[in-house]
């Protein structure tokens, strides 16, 4: 996948048509209640962020996205809001063939739809169907969810020229608000990817596994409560380190992943934090503080 170019005038096109619109007037998967078949794992091979003539340099940039309750506000606002600044922002700096992937994440042991993996792309259409392709399922139980899905769906089932070519890592989000399960069982995987046989994985293990292609982060969105519980918080900073950001406010989730690609591709971080708005700049600051890049 990857054709095509991004364009800042058509993403404001369609930002103004959403203006008018309801949610599930933008995610049509919502009105069917079920996972778009495209995204849907079984039997799905691979994932693939290819270099091309007109994208000579690729690079993957995969977010995926808890969509359980408490977090489908989340790719609302990032299809109605967000993609410009996220997009416009990694081209500015550089970073001149970002191949976007959205994918969503939920609850493999409750939910019918814990994984929905999308694919990269480039051009503003493209980008923009695949985040608004997700269902917003809701569902998830209390407390873990599945993000360890998204290691494990990077590991096993993405090709990406910039890592497999150039030895360049990818980059990998996971955006949510809870723990993450840490066993991704073996029947589960069977159901979810149709695999004849397999095992249990850890989810320890898995992240070393994508981490070998990837930056993989983790966004722990606090909702802007602050002083999140620390059964959250500590498994993350275990897990992750300086990798797993707490912010509190969603609509700065698509400014903060461009700001982390372009500072770690070579971009000036103060100069990129002095140029946004006043309300972002402090959040932006603190992220980037906090993982000492």
């Amino acid at each position: 996948m990857g054709y095509g170019k991004w364009s800042s005038a058509e993403y404001g096109r369609y930002r103004t048509s959403y203006a008018s619109r309801r949610t599930d007037d933008i995610f049509t998967a919502n009105r069917h209640g079920r996972i778009d078949p495209r995204l849907d794992p079984f039997r799905v091979g691979m994932r693939e962020s290819r270099d091309s003539a007109e994208h000579p340099a690729t690079l993957a940039v995969s977010l995926y996205l808890d969509v359980t309750g408490s977090m489908g506000m989340v790719p609302e606002d990032m299809v109605r809001n967000q993609l410009g600044g996220l997009m416009d922002t990694m081209i500015g700096q550089g970073i001149t063939s970002p191949q976007l992937m959205f994918s969503a994440v939920g609850d493999h042991r409750c939910d019918r739809a814990p994984l929905q993996l999308g694919q990269f792309e480039s051009s503003t259409q493209l980008v923009n169907d695949g985040l608004s392709r997700l269902w917003l399922e809701g569902g998830g139980g209390d407390a873990p969810e599945s993000y360890l899905l998204a290691w494990h769906a990077a590991a096993r089932h993405t090709s990406i020229d910039c890592w497999e070519k150039r030895q360049q890592r990818g980059f990998l989000f996971t955006v949510g608000d809870d723990t993450t399960h840490t066993v991704l069982e073996g029947n589960s995987l069977q159901k979810l990817y149709g695999y004849d046989r397999t095992q249990s994985e850890r989810a320890t293990d898995l992240l070393t596994e994508a981490q070998r292609s990837y930056h993989v982060f983790h966004i722990n969105l606090d909702h802007g409560r602050g002083g999140q519980s620390a059964r959250v918080t500590d498994q993350w900073y275990d897990l992750l380190g300086k990798r797993a950001i707490t912010l509190t406010d969603h609509r700065k989730i698509g400014l903060l992943v461009a700001t982390i690609v372009a500072v770690m591709s070579g971009a000036d971080a103060d100069t990129l934090v002095k140029n946004q708005a006043t309300d972002a700049r402090r959040e932006l600051s603190d992220a980037l503080n906090s993982l000492a890049l």
